[in-house]
C-alpha cells in the first residue's frame, strides 16, 4: 500500500479509533450520551433537594443544606435529619432497585411490558408479608423486610424451575407464562388469608399502597447491602443483554452463555425487586415504564440503560411522593399511587411516539 493509500479518508474510516465518519459518530453518540447522563443526575439532585424541603412544612434550600452539614436542634434539622432523610433515601434505593429490575427482566424476557411482577417477585414479597403478620406476628417495617425478601426469591426460583423443564429451558414465553400462573396462585393465597383475618388486612393495606410513609434509617441499612448485590450481578450480564436482544441464536453465536445470562440476570432482579418491595411495598409503573424512559433518552445499550435507569427511576419516585405529601394537605397521597398518576402520561406519550415512528 502507498503512503497516498495509507492516508486516504476510506482507509481512516476503515480503521479503528480515527476520525472517520464512523468515528466521530460514535464519538457524537457518546459525547450525547454523557450529557444526558450529566442532565439525569442533576434531575436527581433537584429531586433530592425537593424531598427533603417540600412536605407539610417547607424549608429554604439553606436551611436543608444547614439541617445536613451542621446539624443542629432546629425545627428544620430535627425534621430533615430524622423525617425525610431516612424518607429520602430509601426513595433512591426503591427507585434504582426497581428501574433496574426492569430493565434486566424485559431484556431476559424479551418482552417490553415485562416488569418485577412478570415473574410472580412482587407478588411472591406479598405472600411473605402477609405470613409474617399472621402467622409470625411481625408488625413492625423493619421486620417485614425479610419476609419480604424471603417471599420474593422464593416466588422467583419456583417459576424459574418451572419454566426450564421441557423442551427449549426457559424461554421467554415459557417464564411468562409460568410467571403469569405462579402470580396468580399467590394473589389466591394472600387473599385467603386476608379474607379470614381482619387485623392482616389492616396491616397489610399499609404496606400493600406502595408508600415511603413510616420508613426509617433502620430499613435503610437493611437494604442498602442487597440493593448493591443487585446493581452488581444485573451490570455483570450487560453486554449479554445486548446479545440476547439480538436473539438467543445471534447471543450464541457471539459468544454469550444465554443461560448464564438468564440466571445471573434473573438473579440480580430478583435481589432488587425483593428489596424494593420490602422497603416500600409494590410502587407500580417504575419498573415497567422507567426502562423504556431509559432507553428513548440513551439508546439500546444496557451498559448506559441501567445506570440511567438507576437515575431515572429514584427521580420517578422521590418527585411522586414529593407531590403527594402537598396535593391534600394535611394528608398525604402514597407514593405508589402517584407513580402511577404522574407516569402513565409519560408511558402513553411515549408508546404513541413509537407507534408513529414505526
Amino acid at each position: 500500500m502507498s503512503a497516498d493509500q495509507a492516508s486516504s479518508p476510506r482507509s481512516a474510516a476503515a480503521r479503528p479509533g480515527t476520525s472517520g465518519p464512523g468515528g466521530r459518530a460514535m464519538s457524537r453518540m457518546r459525547g450525547r450520551r454523557l450529557v444526558l447522563t450529566l442532565a439525569a443526575v442533576a434531575a436527581l439532585l433537584l429531586a433530592v433537594l425537593l424531598s427533603l424541603a417540600v412536605g407539610s412544612r417547607a424549608f429554604a434550600p439553606s436551611e436543608v443544606i444547614g439541617a445536613l452539614v451542621h446539624g443542629g436542634d432546629g425545627d428544620a434539622a430535627q425534621v430533615v435529619r430524622f423525617l425525610r432523610l431516612p424518607r429520602t433515601l430509601i426513595g433512591l434505593m426503591v427507585g434504582a432497585a426497581l428501574a433496574m429490575a426492569g430493565t434486566v427482566l424485559q431484556g431476559i424476557t424479551r418482552n417490553p411490558i415485562a416488569d418485577p411482577g412478570i415473574l410472580g417477585i412482587s407478588q411472591g414479597s406479598s405472600v411473605g408479608v402477609v405470613l409474617a403478620i399472621s402467622l409470625f406476628g411481625v408488625h413492625t417495617l423493619a421486620g417485614y423486610v425479610w419476609f419480604a425478601f424471603a417471599g420474593a426469591a422464593v416466588a422467583s426460583v419456583v417459576v424459574y424451575a418451572i419454566a426450564t423443564r421441557g423442551r427449549g429451558g426457559a424461554t421467554p414465553v415459557k417464564l411468562a407464562l409460568a410467571g403469569a400462573a405462579i402470580n396468580a396462585l399467590l394473589v389466591s393465597v394472600t387473599m385467603a388469608v386476608l379474607t379470614t383475618q381482619a387485623a392482616a388486612l389492616d396491616e397489610f393495606r399499609f404496606w400493600q399502597v406502595g408508600s415511603l410513609t413510616g420508613r426509617d434509617s433502620e430499613v435503610a441499612a437493611q437494604i442498602w447491602p442487597f440493593l448493591l448485590v443487585g446493581a452488581v450481578l444485573v451490570l455483570s450480564v450487560a453486554r449479554g443483554l445486548d446479545a440476547l436482544a439480538l436473539g438467543e441464536d445471534v447471543a450464541r453465536g457471539l459468544g454469550q452463555k444465554v443461560a448464564v445470562v438468564r440466571i445471573v440476570g434473573g438473579l440480580g432482579a430478583t435481589v432488587l425487586t425483593g428489596a424494593g418491595v420490602a422497603a416500600a411495598g409494590p410502587i407500580a409503573f417504575v419498573g415497567l415504564a422507567v426502562p423504556h424512559l431509559a432507553r428513548a433518552v440513551v439508546g439500546n445499550d444496557h451498559r448506559w440503560v441501567l445506570p440511567m435507569a438507576a437515575l431515572l427511576g429514584p427521580v420517578i419516585v422521590l418527585v411522586s411522593d414529593t407531590v403527594g405529601r402537598i396535593v391534600f394537605p394535611p394528608s398525604e397521597v402514597p407514593a405508589g399511587v402517584m407513580t402511577a398518576l404522574i407516569g402513565v402520561p409519560f408511558l402513553v406519550t411515549l408508546v404513541r411516539r413509537k407507534a408513529v415512528a414505526a
